[in-house]
């Protein structure tokens, strides 16, 4: 098997590969800016550089040297090279910036060079804490600059379009924005303008960088020059938690990583997962913080709006409503709810003796890309197919509750349906509700049950391409245990905060569960037999029905630390 000795560590390889990667995937820190692996390797930044040698032969025999202690006898380039364009190749030797003074004067000359004419602005950069430019400043820059001059002065608070600013005195000309544009998206939109000292990123005259994928620039930046106008000086990363979660805006399972503050969600961004979105996120994907953070339901209340005293008074009006049905039961599912909410609610049907249970569908024609935005606009219809649930279109359902067909009905997360549901199609119907967020239609529910959204509950989401993934627990909710609380991810700020401390605001806590310990509860009170206590109870007994989830497993314990502040976590790994 082919071998390269990397700082005197000799390491085997398979297949064509290129140092810098390489190097990355065995935790080897060499620093970087333009490098991304999705894309082409123009070579810009020249901080990647490394001195590689072959091991020499002896010129009459052909057979490799070594020196009186045995070590083989290198002949080493003269001059450094990059290391993210360079191949592997059996026998090469790598010295980094570890084993090579040459190597660090080089990359302390590089960061010089691009720090001349950069702000010193970090304290009110919005990239500052996750910049790599500060970092790599910081561990393999000089000590000062030689620069006295006055620093050269560009455009600052540039529009590039609605979803995107520029500061182009940050910009130290990496491309990756550009190569983005032309390589990924394929929209064309940027491209780098201007001459020398001048040129940076920029837009055609008179057109806006206005593409659906725009602010996956910002992501890859390696500095604060593009920055989200949403989120521009909004909070200091060092004062949010970042966990990884699954975006619900439709059926791709787009991985992401969900930063929040005080509990309440503040941005969002992608998460590498190469099966399903790889290193990209929708716009409007990321944007949607809202859904989170506003109009949620929290606490139980009654018909009208009127909550109800506690959270255990109103399991009982609930459980009352249950055990007083009669006539015609309609239960709907939901392509929004986890798999477990559903399976729960698929119990809870053979309890009651229902045999058809229902979901409301979201499919809009046209609305996908064949990317990552489909027309599928529910997360979990997959589990709904996989439960055997029926497909009910919303026009049908308001027929059958106009109709006086359904006596009682029994939903799980259709907030959607009932923003367009009110009062003539629900006045005669005894109804028991979940709900994440306050819809017009919720005012004539019996009992609306506040439903945990997947951010507050861990739950399994199958994607269109029937791929399993689990949610985790990210954000506080009011009812939760000490053994949960353990393990949330949390921020410096809000691992230390009290009740009374002034930026603290409790309403940003909610009073939610997840539906199927909802369910759970209800069901007891109602004098049915459903045991669930904890997700690890009712994902014990889904993962052996169903093969789809036989490589799923789930993590309880808790994070090893609450805001992780290695270099390899914000130095990009692409």
């Amino acid at each position: 098997m082919p071998k390269v000795t990397i700082d005197g560590q000799t390491i085997e390889f398979d297949g064509q590969n290129r140092l810098l990667k390489f190097a990355l995937d065995q935790q080897i820190e060499i620093p970087y800016f333009c490098y991304h692996p999705a894309m082409s390797i123009p070579t810009n930044c020249r901080m990647c550089l490394v001195e590689i040698g072959n091991h020499q032969k002896n010129r009459e025999t052909g057979e490799f040297m070594y020196d009186d202690q045995g070590n083989p006898v290198v002949q080493w380039f003269p001059k450094p090279m990059t290391s993210c364009n360079q191949p592997l190749a059996d026998g090469l030797f790598v010295k980094t910036h570890r084993t090579s003074e040459k190597i660090r004067i080089a990359q302390k000359g590089v960061l010089e060079y691009m720090l001349i004419n950069h702000p010193l602005d970090c304290p009110i950069c919005d990239q500052a804490g996750e910049c790599p430019l500060q970092i790599w400043t910081y561990k393999y820059g000089p000590e000062g600059s030689r620069f006295e001059a006055t620093k050269g002065h560009k455009n600052k608070r540039v529009e590039l379009g609605p979803r995107v600013m520029l500061d182009e005195e940050r910009c130290i000309n990496c491309t990756r924005c550009t190569r983005f544009t032309e390589e990924i998206s394929k929209s064309n939109q940027l491209s780098i303008v201007g001459r020398g000292e001048k040129n940076c990123p920029g837009t055609a005259p008179g057109q806006s960088f206005d593409e659906p994928y725009s602010m996956n620039v910002i992501d890859i930046c390696p500095v604060g020059a593009l920055t989200s106008r949403a989120h521009r000086f909004k909070a200091r990363v060092w004062e949010m938690n970042h966990s990884p979660a699954i975006d619900i805006n439709d059926s791709t399972g787009t991985n992401i990583h969900v930063w929040v503050r005080d509990n309440k969600v503040l941005r969002i961004t992608p998460r590498e997962n190469q099966v399903i979105n790889k290193y990209w996120l929708p716009d409007a994907h990321r944007l949607n913080v809202d859904i989170y953070n506003e109009n949620r339901v929290s606490g139980i209340s009654l018909k009208g709006g009127i909550p109800v005293g506690d959270f255990e008074t109103g399991i009982k009006q609930a459980a009352a409503l249950l055990k007083g049905r009669s006539g015609q039961t309609l239960l709907l599912g939901s392509a929004y709810a986890s798999l477990e909410s559903n399976y729960a609610l698929r119990e809870l049907a053979a309890q009651l003796g229902v045999s058809d249970i229902y979901y409301i569908p979201h499919i809009e024609a046209g609305h996908g890309d064949n990317w990552l935005i489909q027309d599928d606009r529910t997360p979990n219809a997959a589990s709904c197919e996989l439960l055997g649930f029926h497909p009910l279109e919303l026009s049908d359902l308001k027929s059958k509750l106009k109709s006086r067909e359904v006596s009682f009905l029994y939903s799980l997360e259709n907030d959607r349906a009932f923003a367009e549901l009110g009062e003539e199609e629900l006045s005669a119907v005894t109804s028991l509700v979940h709900g994440y967020q306050y819809q017009s239609g919720h005012s004539f529910v019996d009992v609306l049950l506040p439903a945990a959204m997947s951010l507050e509950a861990e739950g399994v989401y199958i994607n269109f391409k029937q791929i399993a993934q689990v949610s985790t627990l990210a954000r506080q909710f009011r009812q939760m245990t000490p053994e949960q609380w353990m393990r949330l991810p949390k921020s410096r700020l809000d691992k230390g905060a009290v009740a009374v401390d002034r930026w603290r605001n409790l309403d940003h806590i909610f009073d939610v569960l997840p539906a199927w310990l909802l369910i759970s509860k209800v069901a007891r009170a109602a004098g049915l037999d459903m045991r669930y206590e904890t997700h690890a109870d009712i994902f014990g007994q889904i993962k052996p029905e169903f093969e789809v989830l036989k490589d799923v497993t789930v993590s309880y314990k808790a994070p090893k630390s609450a805001f992780k502040t290695t270099q390899l976590e914000f130095a990009p790994k692409w």
